[in-house]
């Protein structure tokens, strides 16, 4: 079955778009209220059986490019329907097409058996569009639309083979069919949502310095929250640090990665942790094409074994998630949520969200095998942080007054730890060992394939790295 979003859907959405437009349960919502066993929500917070929890952003790659593969697995659904009913589904897919500039419909299509120069990095295609116009040019005419930033590389899908240790982390813990990025624009965006609730009304990858804000950007953080509430809380990078676009006031919390190994191993993690991985050069881990998509794959696996391995595991979850689709197909349409800075004008509207990004949630109290349907975005995990350490309510907005939300966005979130169980948890777990394989960088191919080649472009951090280091970040290096 072909689903594409056509210009009469983007007319009819645009009617209604708006600060509280399009916002209410959606069918598939309705199925996640059906929640077998009761959820961790429904214990006082204090009373909940997590007090580490781990979140760790890769980037660009969207839900159906990833993880299409769950919705035609016949393993996976009647694994379902038995732990969970024959209501089991999974909004997921690999059989698409999307109209190319000439509209001739094009097939999504398996990148590794295709012939591409190298289907782990992309070499030889441009990074797909993920920009705030490029975004909406895929959401209203398709991933292949002329502005669109993409070629045929952008309707690869990757097979439950290909990416075997993100595979088996699907099957055995939850998986969110409904997890969009924050906005529908770029990276640093995206990630500012996720440390702040939003991004200070800026669309792109501008560093502080380029929108104004010489010392760092100035609005507070999820950070700042839990240091007043005098909640242990790091952020542990590779290379360059996210934090540092706050300036030298994040300093105290930013760690280099290897910390993060020697810090779980001695059972001294602190609540919250956020987990960065490499985003330039040879320690390049993040998965953003032009790297490769494996070489990630393993630092999630060391990240994840030296968390499991730990005695933070008995009482903690591991969230793994991205931070943009990276303008990889998806083939539903971008959510839309409540926002300080939502507005009619598509233009200029922040309440509007991007695609699904493959989103995971790792515990011990993670129930197997299992889809939450409910929509979130990344402040959905600020949400779950402030519920189990700042006195959110589970649900709902709670009360203008109250201290614990930082903008309307986080607010209005729904909370990630929904489908956790409240008791019961399961300890045994054997983290599958990740491809050790990885392949030479674009560029560094036979001749023939580098006379094709599309140069990657360097990551927008990189931008950062000598301001960062005025600052007094640590500019780490290390490579899984």
């Amino acid at each position: 079955m072909t689903i594409r979003i056509t210009r009469r859907d983007l007319l009819k959405g645009a009617a209604a778009l708006g600060a509280s437009a399009g916002l209410g349960f959606s069918p598939w919502e309705a199925e996640a209220a059906r929640l077998p066993g009761g959820s961790m929500l429904d214990l006082p917070a204090s009373s909940a059986p997590i007090d580490t929890i781990v979140v760790m952003m890769m980037e660009n790659r969207s839900f159906d490019h990833y993880l299409g593969w769950l919705g035609d697995d016949p393993t996976y659904l009647e694994t379902g329907r038995g732990l969970y009913g024959q209501r089991f589904k999974i909004d997921a897919t690999t059989t698409e097409t999307y109209p190319d500039p000439s509209n001739v419909e094009v097939a999504t299509y398996p990148i590794v058996p295709a012939g591409d120069p190298n289907p782990w990095r992309g070499c030889g295609h441009p990074d797909p569009g993920h920009g705030w116009t490029a975004g909406r040019r895929q959401r209203d005419a398709g991933f292949l639309a002329t502005g669109s930033g993409n070629d045929e590389y952008a309707l690869g899908f990757y097979r439950e083979q290909d990416l075997a240790f993100y595979s088996a982390l699907s099957r055995r813990f939850t998986v969110c069919d409904r997890y969009h990025c924050s906005l529908l624009g770029p990276t640093f965006p995206n990630r500012e949502y996720l440390n702040s609730g939003q991004s200070g009304g800026i669309k792109n990858n501008a560093l502080p310095p380029d929108a104004g804000y010489p010392a760092g950007f100035p609005w507070v953080t999820i950070w700042d929250r839990l240091a007043a509430a005098g909640v242990p809380a790091r952020y542990y990078y590779v290379d360059l640090p996210v934090v540092a676009l706050w300036g030298a006031r994040l300093l105290p919390i930013a760690s280099t990665i290897a910390n993060y190994f020697t810090d779980a191993a001695a059972g001294t993690l602190p609540n919250v942790v956020f987990l960065d991985p490499g985003f330039v050069g040879e320690t390049r881990t993040d998965e953003h094409p032009h790297g490769d998509v494996r070489d990630g794959q393993r630092l999630v696996e060391q990240c994840l074994r030296a968390f499991v391995d730990s005695p933070h595991w008995e009482r903690g979850a591991f969230i793994l998630t991205y931070d943009e689709w990276g303008g990889f197909w998806d083939h539903v349409r971008p959510a839309r949520f409540r926002d300080d800075r939502a507005s009619r004008d598509d233009e200029e509207n922040f309440g509007q969200g991007g695609f699904r990004v493959p989103t995971r949630i790792i515990s011990p109290y993670a129930r197997q095998n299992f889809v939450d349907h409910y929509r979130y975005d990344h402040t959905s995990v600020l949400r779950f942080l402030q519920w189990r350490f700042l006195g959110a309510p589970p649900r709902g907005r709670g009360h203008a007054t109250d201290g614990w939300y930082l903008v309307k966005r986080d607010r209005s979130a729904k909370n990630l730890g929904w489908s956790l169980r409240p008791d019961s948890p399961n300890l045994d777990f054997d983290v599958p060992v990740a491809d050790p394989a990885t392949s030479v960088p674009c560029g560094s191919e036979a001749p023939l394939l580098r006379a094709a080649r599309v140069a990657p472009p360097p990551h927008d951090l990189e931008r950062g790295r000598e301001w960062f280091e005025d600052l007094g970040y640590e500019i780490g290096t290390w490579k899984p």
